[in-house]
C-alpha cells in the first residue's frame, strides 16, 4: 500500500507519532527556507547583479531596477496566493506545495545561469525580471501550504508549537544565505566574485531544491482535505466563497488590518531594514553586518518556536498584540541605540556639528514625491536639492532645513561653512571636515551591544510571527482555508512589509532625519494593534476540519 493510500485510509483525527510530526514539519519548512534565502541573496548581490544583467551606462539605474524586480516579486505575491490558494482548495495541499517549491527553487537556480547584457542585450534583464514574477507567484502559495499541511496535522494543543518551525524559518533562511555568501566571498577574489562568484549562492540552490521535492514527494495528503473530499465538502469555487461572501470577506479583512499588516511591518524593520540600516545609515562594511546579523538571528530564532508553543497554552491575540505595541514602542529607541553602538563618532558629529540644508521644501525644485520612492526612473531624482538630500541621508546624516539661498535651489551649511548649490565632493570634503566618518570605525563598533539589539528585535518579531500561522489556519474554514489565509498573509508581508524601504526612504528624505522611516511600521504597528485587540478573537472557534 502506497503512502497516500494509506493516508487515506487512516482516521483524519489519528494522532501523528513524534517521528511523522518531524516528517511533516521537515517538509513544510524547506519551502519557506527556500523563499527566504532566494529573498535575501537577491537582495544582497543586487548590485554584482546589476553590473552584468542591466545596461552598463548608469550603473546607479541599474541597481535601483535590479531591486525595482525584487519588489515586483513582491506585487505579484498576492495573485499567486489566489492562484495557488483555489489549487489548494480543490486539488490538495500536498500537491499544490509540491509544484510552488519547483517554480520558487527553479526560478531561484534558474538566475545563477542567466546570460550577460553584453552577451544578449536586454534580454538578460528581462529573463530576470521574468523569473522574478513565477517566483513572486510561487510564494503566493508556498506559505499557506506549508503553515495549513503542518497545522492541519496537529493536535489543538501542539498547533502553535509545530507551526512555529514554520515561522523560524525566515530566520533560518536569512542566517543561512549570509553564511553561503561569505563562504563564497571567502574562496575568490573580489573581482571574481563581482564577475562571475555572485552566481554561486543560487546555483548552490539546486542541492536544496533537489532534496526538497525529493521529501516533499514522499508525504501524503493533509487529513482534513481528506476528510472534506470523502465527505463532500470541498468548495466548488473557493475564490468565489472567500471574496463573494461577506462572512468569509470579514474574516480575510480582519485578520489582514487585525494582524497580517502589523506582521509585515514589525518583520521586515526587525529582520530587513535593520540590516539596510547598518550598512547605509550606521556605515558598517558588509562583512561585519552580516555576521552581527546571522549571530543575531541565531540566537533569537528559537523565540519563534517558544511563542508558537506559549499560544497554545495562553492564546494567541495577546502575545501578537503585545509584540506589535513592544514594536510601535521599541523600535524608535533600540535603531537610537543601534547607531550610537555602530557609529558613535557620527552620532558625535551629528550634535557636534549639526547639518542645515536650505531650501524651500514647497516648491518644486526641492520636491520629492512618494512615486519617485517607488521608481527610480522619476524625474525627482536629478533635482539637486532632492541629490544633496539623498547624499545626507544615505550617508547616515541628519539635517534641519532653513531659508534658502539667494539665486540656489539648495545649499548645505556644517560647521559654519556653506556650500551653495550641489557639489558632492565640496560636501563630502566639508562633512569629513566637520568630523563625519565615511564608514564606522570597526575598532568602536560594539559588536557585543548590536547583537543584543537585534536578538531583542527577533524575539519582539517572534511575538507577532510565532502565533500567526496557526492563528490564521484557525480562523478560516477549511474549506476555503487555503485562499483565504494566504491572500491577507500576502498582502501583509508582501505589500505592508515588502515595500517598507522605499517609504522609509521616502520619509527620511522629506523630514531630514535617517530615524523617520521608522514612522512607517511605528503607525502600522500601532493602527493593527488597535483593530486586532478589539476585533481578533482570542482563541478562534473554527477548529481546523471544520
Amino acid at each position: 500500500m502506497t503512502m497516500d493510500a494509506r493516508a487515506t485510509a487512516v482516521p483524519a483525527d489519528q494522532n501523528l507519532t513524534r517521528s511523522e510530526e518531524r516528517q511533516v514539519v521537515l517538509a513544510s519548512t524547506l519551502g519557506t527556507v527556500f523563499e527566504w534565502y532566494d529573498f535575501f541573496i537577491y537582495g544582497s548581490l543586487a548590485v554584482f547583479m546589476s553590473s552584468v544583467l542591466f545596461p552598463p551606462d548608469n550603473p546607479t539605474a541599474a541597481v535601483l531596477a535590479s531591486l525595482g524586480a525584487l519588489a515586483a516579486g513582491f506585487v505579484i505575491r498576492p495573485i499567486g496566493a489566489v492562484v495557488f490558494g483555489r489549487i489548494g482548495d480543490l486539488v490538495g495541499r500536498k500537491y499544490t506545495f509540491l509544484i510552488t517549491i519547483v517554480m520558487m527553487g527553479g526560478g531561484t537556480a534558474l538566475i545563477g545561469f542567466l546570460p550577460t547584457y553584453a552577451s544578449v542585450g536586454h534580454a538578460a534583464w528581462i529573463s530576470l525580471v521574468m523569473l522574478r514574477l513565477i517566483q513572486g507567484l510561487a510564494v503566493g502559495g508556498e506559505y499557506g501550504g506549508a503553515v495549513i499541511y503542518v497545522a492541519e496535522h496537529s493536535r489543538p494543543d501542539r498547533r502553535g508549537l509545530l507551526t512555529g518551525w514554520i515561522q523560524i524559518t525566515s530566520s533560518v533562511g536569512l542566517a543561512l544565505s549570509i553564511a553561503v555568501i561569505i563562504g563564497t566571498q571567502s574562496v575568490m577574489s573580489e573581482a571574481d566574485f563581482k564577475a562571475w562568484g555572485w552566481r554561486a549562492p543560487f546555483i548552490i540552490s539546486i542541492a536544496m531544491l533537489a532534496f526538497s521535492i525529493y521529501v516533499r514527494a514522499k508525504l501524503h495528503e493533509s487529513p482534513v482535505f481528506t476528510r472534506l473530499k470523502a465527505e463532500r465538502r470541498l468548495s466548488r469555487s473557493p475564490v468565489r466563497d472567500t471574496f463573494a461572501r461577506w462572512s468569509s470577506l470579514r474574516l480575510v479583512l480582519i485578520a489582514l488590518f487585525g494582524v497580517t499588516a502589523g506582521m509585515g511591518s514589525t518583520y521586515f524593520t526587525g529582520q530587513f531594514y535593520v540590516m539596510i540600516f547598518m550598512q547605509q545609515i550606521a556605515r558598517i562594511d558588509l562583512q561585519t553586518s552580516y555576521t552581527l546579523m546571522a549571530i543575531g538571528l541565531v540566537i533569537g530564532a528559537p523565540a519563534f518556536v517558544f511563542f508558537g508553543w506559549l499560544s497554545d497554552r495562553v492564546g494567541r491575540k495577546w502575545l501578537m498584540m503585545t509584540g506589535l505595541v513592544l514594536s510601535a514602542l521599541c523600535y524608535r529607541p533600540m535603531f537610537s541605540s543601534l547607531l550610537e553602538a555602530a557609529n558613535p563618532q557620527l552620532v558625535a558629529a551629528t550634535r557636534s556639528a549639526p547639518v542645515t540644508v536650505h531650501a524651500d521644501t514647497t516648491s518644486e525644485a526641492c520636491r520629492f514625491g512618494l512615486a519617485a520612492a517607488l521608481l527610480s526612473s522619476h524625474g525627482d531624482h536629478g533635482k539637486p536639492c532632492v541629490q544633496a538630500k539623498k547624499l545626507l541621508i544615505g550617508s547616515g546624516i541628519n539635517f534641519s532645513y532653513a531659508a534658502p539661498v539667494d539665486g540656489q535651489a539648495v545649499a548645505m551649511t556644517v560647521n559654519g561653512k556653506t556650500i551653495a548649490g550641489y557639489d558632492a565632493a565640496a560636501y563630502r570634503k566639508a562633512l569629513s571636515e566637520a568630523g563625519y566618518p565615511a564608514k564606522a570605525d570597526p575598532a568602536k563598533v560594539s559588536s557585543a551591544y548590536i547583537v543584543f539589539l537585534l536578538v531583542v528585535m527577533t524575539v519582539i518579531v517572534a511575538m507577532v510571527y510565532g502565533p500567526v500561522g496557526s492563528f490564521l489556519v484557525e480562523v478560516f474554514p477549511a474549506n476555503i482555508r487555503y485562499t483565504a489565509l494566504s491572500f491577507p498573509y500576502h498582502i501583509g508581508a508582501g505589500i505592508f512589509g515588502g515595500f517598507l524601504p522605499f517609504f522609509a526612504t521616502y520619509l527620511s528624505l522629506a523630514v531630514g532625519d535617517v530615524f523617520a522611516g521608522l514612522w512607517y511600521p511605528v503607525v502600522i504597528c500601532t493602527v493593527v494593534a488597535v483593530i486586532g485587540s478589539i476585533m481578533l478573537p482570542n482563541r478562534p472557534q473554527i477548529e481546523t476540519d471544520h
